[in-house]
């Protein structure tokens, strides 16, 4: 009884810390355990990440010796031979993260269960002194031929180790948030304390920093969950050492120290995992020289470096961010992984500075670039997203041998909930639109929130007080897509002179202010019943690129609300005839287009019809046009019909579609 007693004050009081210490955060978020998302569209994803994606994930750590490998280092013997990725732990972590957020909507009590059973296993691998790494634990003799002879002897290059550690982090948190359960949560201190006694600048201590970044993130976590002040400082050391040690190079952003650096460079997965985590040292500290830092580097992004879809990464070599302007569309990478973390990097600005701006990027990469990663049954993936397809084709697969992408989808998709509200003193932050329902605190205030709406399939939404009140401040996000922004910047402008309006009503009664930092205010005494009714207009725009852009001259693409559209051949193909290349097709951005609800195609989509010509060349050499009627899907749900052509970037003259070079 004493026992059980002392183990739930002990909670109870690092509960009180970390609610304490949240205040370090200039803008707090509204956690994903208060937020429970209706059916629609997020809570059709959340449905598939429950049924297909998590479960696909836990079956497949299974069938590939995950699991094994922690029996194995709760055994070791020099007769193992250590196969697969220095990193393969973390699909096991990122799983349960997923499996964590999703316990929240959707209690499932079998599965809480097996996330012990697990645990147990995990638990098994880990040394006496706290140090987790079954790649070298298996068999400390013969470790797996990244991690080197000693501990971190290679965790600047390949081994990995502090990659781990991050990601383990930020599970045990998520997990411990949702369940309550200290089972994962005491692991991963286990391990981090390990790291905080071995790693740092003091005698005795190795000078190290992380070869592939997230450690930052996930040491910030836990200090957020336990008030624990020597996790945030690791974090910050990883980052004020990073560029000064012997291991610098311009792969993993360590050519120079990190507050020096104002560009995005190297590998875009590492980069954001970086940046993201620079952000919470920012924010956490007050350190001006990471908020100069980052917002530069940010800046260097939005402005040079982001396709269209909210995509980084325009490299298949290095899996790397490439020059300014260099955004090519056939070959672009754009891995899933990184769409995931420019979410995490613009949150994280968000919750510093307060500004819309990082929504309006933050929604874009999760309507488009991050979810066009999954299928929308949940049970293939995307490594590279890139926004042309030849004829050959492109398809979504099971998994991967490394598999870093599936199982970052497994656990980014059912923490959606966490990203839509946010709270600063008496001000409520609504972000994102979707049906849910909230309980929230506001300067003290509790209340309970629903939200109904269709979007993005159209721009109504509906907000009721069902409980509570108060004296606050409800802070509306204006997407910028909505006020002729594309991004905030000059990379991408709308092209149509089209000009969108937005209406906001509190029962019944219009609200009109001006925007402050993308944001409409209102301010009133709230009670149970209040309403409030926003309505965005949504049609077909063309937007155009920066001239800087070589790949998009002379093409335009075209979004409707938050969504980015394309041309995919199962849309326009006579029944049939040999599937048409579209990208042999050749638009008008002054063509009329119409956006019209389909319920039976994809899951339910809006569709835009227009009209292109499609060229051949002819016998005699010359070329041949058909003028045909075009539909335009949504970008995130092509490869869904079996593998054939697609396009982003519509071309509206032949010399840029390749038949006159």
């Amino acid at each position: 009884m004493k026992h059980i007693l002392f183990s739930f004050l002990a909670l109870m009081a690092t509960a009180a810390s970390a609610q304490s210490v949240n205040a370090g955060y200039p803008i707090t978020p509204v956690p994903f355990t208060s937020v429970k998302v209706a059916d629609g569209f997020w809570g059709q994803r959340l449905k598939a990440s429950r049924e297909v994606t998590v479960p696909l994930a836990f079956s497949k750590c299974e069938e590939t010796g995950r699991y094994e490998n922690f029996i194995k280092a709760a055994h070791p013997s020099d007769s193992y031979v250590v196969e697969g990725y220095s990193f393969d732990d973390t699909d096991v972590y990122k799983t349960i993260e997923g499996a964590s957020y999703l316990m929240q909507t959707y209690p499932d009590p079998k599965m809480d269960r097996y996330i012990d059973s697990v645990l147990v296993i995990v638990a098994g691998g880990q040394e006496k002194d706290g140090y987790l790494n079954t790649a070298r634990t298996m068999n400390p003799k013969h470790p797996h031929e990244w991690v080197g002879a000693n501990r971190w002897d290679e965790v600047e290059e390949l081994s990995h180790e502090f990659y781990n550690l991050g990601h383990m982090l930020e599970a045990a948190v998520a997990h411990y948030q949702a369940t309550g359960k200290r089972n994962f949560l005491d692991i991963a201190i286990r391990y981090a304390d390990c790291v905080c006694r071995e790693i740092g600048p003091n005698p005795g201590q190795k000078i190290k920093v992380p070869g592939h970044q997230i450690a930052e993130m996930g040491l910030c976590k836990l200090y957020l969950a336990t008030g624990d002040r020597k996790y945030l400082d690791q974090a910050k050391f990883f980052l004020d050492y990073r560029g000064k040690t012997s291991h610098r190079e311009w792969y993993n952003q360590s050519r120079k120290p990190v507050t020096e650096e104002f560009e995005a460079i190297g590998h875009a997965v590492r980069a954001t995992y970086m940046y993201a985590g620079m952000a919470d040292v920012a924010c956490l500290t007050g350190d001006k020289s990471y908020v100069a830092a980052i917002d530069s580097i940010w800046e260097n992004i939005v402005s040079k470096k982001l396709y269209i879809t909210g995509g980084i990464g325009a490299r298949h070599d290095g899996e790397a961010f490439g020059d300014n302007y260099e955004l090519p569309n056939a070959s672009a990478y754009n891995e899933t992984c990184a769409a995931i973390g420019n979410v995490y990097v613009n949150y994280r600005l968000f919750l510093l500075h307060g500004d819309a701006k990082y929504y309006d990027v933050l929604e874009r990469t999760l309507y488009n670039g991050l979810i066009s990663g999954v299928s929308m049954d949940g049970g293939t993936f995307f490594y590279p997203n890139p926004l042309q397809v030849s004829t050959d084709g492109y398809e979504r697969k099971a998994w991967f041998g490394c598999a870093c992408c599936p199982s970052n989808i497994s656990r980014f998709i059912p923490s959606l909930p966490g990203y839509i509200y946010a709270t600063r003193d008496e001000q409520l932050y609504v972000n994102l639109f979707t049906a849910n329902t909230a309980d929230v605190t506001v300067g003290g205030k509790k209340l309970t929130l629903k939200q109904e709406t269709a979007y993005p399939w159209n721009g109504d939404v509906r907000m009721t007080v069902e409980k509570g009140g108060g004296d606050f401040t409800m802070n509306i996000r204006i997407p910028g897509w909505c006020r002729g922004s594309v991004v905030p910047s000059d990379l991408y402008r709308y092209a149509d002179n089209v000009q969108l309006g937005y209406k906001v009503t509190v029962n019944g009664q219009e609200v009109k202010g001006d925007l402050q930092n993308g944001y409409m205010s209102v301010n009133r005494k709230w009670k149970k019943g209040d309403t409030v009714q926003v309505h965005f207009d949504m049609q077909p725009r063309i937007v155009k690129a920066n001239a800087h852009v070589k790949d998009d001259q002379g093409r335009f693409s075209v979004e409707c609300g938050p969504l980015v559209y394309c041309a995919e051949w199962a849309d326009n193909t006579p029944s049939g005839s040999v599937p048409y290349d579209v990208n042999r097709l050749i638009f008008s951005d002054k063509t009329p287009m119409k956006c019209e609800w389909n319920g039976n195609l994809l899951n339910g989509v809006n569709v835009i019809t227009t009209q292109a010509q499609y060229i051949t060349t002819g016998n005699n050499g010359y070329l041949n046009t058909t003028m045909m009627p075009v539909k335009l899907i949504p970008y995130y749900a092509y490869a869904h019909r079996g593998k054939g052509s697609m396009t982003v970037w519509l071309p509206n003259a032949p010399e840029f579609n390749g038949f006159m070079q």
